[in-house]
């Protein structure tokens, strides 16, 4: 913050400018006004929350007045308006001095700082926000994580539009599949029984992708547009310290005093930030290669059916092809490799089986879940090639892997899959059960017959080279291998502790 050696009754010589020493504003045991006051009861309102420490201010006037609050003694200096700077209560901000311009914001003042920018009404409020507030240059970044092409029609004219030095985008599909999503499914991850955690994924790969275009611009700062009841924030904070500890964060949502959309808009008008003139969404959605989730309005009541409208990805199953049909998955190790016999890459894998369920109206999930913040949220998600594919490894497992072997897995999934719902995805922890699973499932190779069918999704074939399943050994006809006559003694010996507990309570 702007500093002052010492505030003498109006002689603007004596008024020396300081470099910011700590985020405080007190110097001298005396406290700089953050602004201008429009009044003198505002003044001393201000005075009162100080707690007894001497205030600069400026008036029109000459005058140099003094007064006391309730609680201490408190000295009012009113100066000459062109003999005092302006100054800041939390930080610094832009000042004039003599005519010279000194770089800062309202709370104080970073280089440069990388937005994760939608071009959304929020995202293009924070542009001009970050400059006001922090003085810096403001670098947009837009990842592609499959929410569709028009989300990212005319994105570069409205960040500039709204202040912007730049737009960033990257492509970030493939490896949002390769490296995020295939991990969690070959996991068998699965939040609170049903969520497939499609927004969970996709925010580590797209702060990762901020931070490297942080390394790349010079930012000394990143900043997002998550609200502070969410779990958005964590996963995105977490992953910047993960992988930089050294950038600054900023969440104008945590900071400033815009409430609601009307305010978001007055902000924007006040600045000169074109608001954007697409019809508003009654839901708060989020898109992506995997799924798309739904929340708010009518579904903040949890007796409230959805309505048929609100869908975007699935059909009702109720209009679904009367129809069944058939796909087959091939499956190399635990990951989905083709398609119906023609081998794709993560992501074209995954949007061929969007298009197919989304017609058969597969994927449909309504749940109540735990936020990592405490409170309860219903959420409606869309997960229709997700849905697909989870039940493909599935079915390939149960030919692939022991009993002992699933039963493990399937506890460190529930684990799994809360680290990577709470934002921990960069954790030791979580990289270190991936090398479970990779090793667990390296023999899950083969491939899967499911029949798509109003809504459903149901096995009709599986085969695997290296299935455990022997039809000689299942079959209900003796076998060279298994003598029916064994199981005698193994139940016997097995129900011990039965029998002993049983003899025990009869006193036998």
């Amino acid at each position: 913050m702007a500093l002052f050696k010492a505030i003498s009754p109006c002689s603007p010589a004596s008024l020396a400018f300081l470099p910011p020493k700590r985020e405080s504003f007190l110097y001298n045991e005396r406290v700089y006004c953050p602004r201008i006051l429009s009044s003198f009861p505002e003044l001393a309102a201000r005075t009162s929350e100080l707690h007894g420490h001497a205030v600069a201010a400026t008036s029109n006037t000459g005058n140099f007045t003094k007064s006391r609050n309730n609680q201490a003694a408190a000295t009012l200096f009113i100066c000459p308006r062109d003999a005092v700077i302006r100054a800041v209560l939390q930080s610094e901000r832009e000042v004039e001095v003599s005519g010279s311009i000194l770089n800062g914001g309202f709370r104080g003042k970073f280089n440069k700082v990388v937005l994760a920018y939608s071009g959304g009404l929020d995202t293009s409020v924070i542009v001009p926000w970050l400059r006001e507030n922090y003085g810096c240059d403001v670098v947009c970044f837009t990842a592609d994580v499959g929410q569709g092409i028009k989300e990212l029609e005319g994105l570069e004219k409205k960040a500039k539009a709204s202040g912007a030095s730049q737009l960033v985008v990257k492509d970030l599909r493939e490896e949002f599949v390769r490296d995020f999503i295939y991990p969690c499914l070959r996991a068998g991850a699965v939040y609170e029984r049903k969520y497939l955690l499609g927004t969970s994924m996709a925010r580590p790969v797209i702060a990762k992708a901020m931070v490297d275009v942080a390394n790349e611009v010079g930012a000394d700062a990143v900043s997002h547009g998550c609200t502070g009841k969410g779990n958005d924030q964590v996963r995105f904070e977490l992953t910047f310290f993960a992988l930089n500890p050294k950038l600054n964060v900023v969440a104008p949502w945590r900071e400033w005093d815009i409430t609601g959309r009307e305010d978001a808009i007055e902000y924007a008008k006040k600045h000169k930030v074109p608001v954007p003139v697409t019809k508003r969404s009654i839901y708060s959605r989020d898109r992506n290669l995997w799924h798309l989730s739904h929340e708010g309005d009518i579904l903040e009541d949890p007796t409230n059916e959805p309505m048929k409208d609100m869908y975007m990805l699935t059909v009702d199953p109720e209009d679904a092809p009367n129809k069944p049909e058939y796909v087959e998955i091939g499956i190399e190790s635990g990951l989905p490799v083709s398609f119906n016999g023609k081998k794709l890459s993560p992501a074209s894998l995954l949007s061929e089986l969007n298009e197919i369920g989304g017609r058969h109206g597969i994927g449909r999930v309504d749940m109540v879940e735990n936020r990592l913040v405490g409170m309860k949220s219903r959420g409606v998600y869309e997960t229709p090639g997700g849905t697909i594919l989870f039940t493909a490894v599935q079915e390939l497992e149960s030919l692939t892997i022991d009993r002992e072997s699933m039963q493990v897995k399937d506890s460190l999934a529930l684990k799994y899959a809360e680290l990577v719902y709470a934002g921990r995805w960069f954790d030791p922890l979580r990289a270190s059960m991936d090398a479970f699973m990779e090793k667990i499932t390296e023999s899950t190779t083969g491939s899967v017959i499911l029949k798509l069918y109003k809504g459903s999704v149901t096995v009709a074939s599986r085969k695997s080279p290296y299935s455990l399943y022997r039809k000689d050994i299942s079959s209900f006809e003796n076998s060279l291998i298994y003598d029916q006559a064994d199981a005698a003694g193994f139940i016997r010996l097995y129900g011990l502790p039965t029998r002993v507990r049983s003899m025990l309570k009869q006193g036998i």
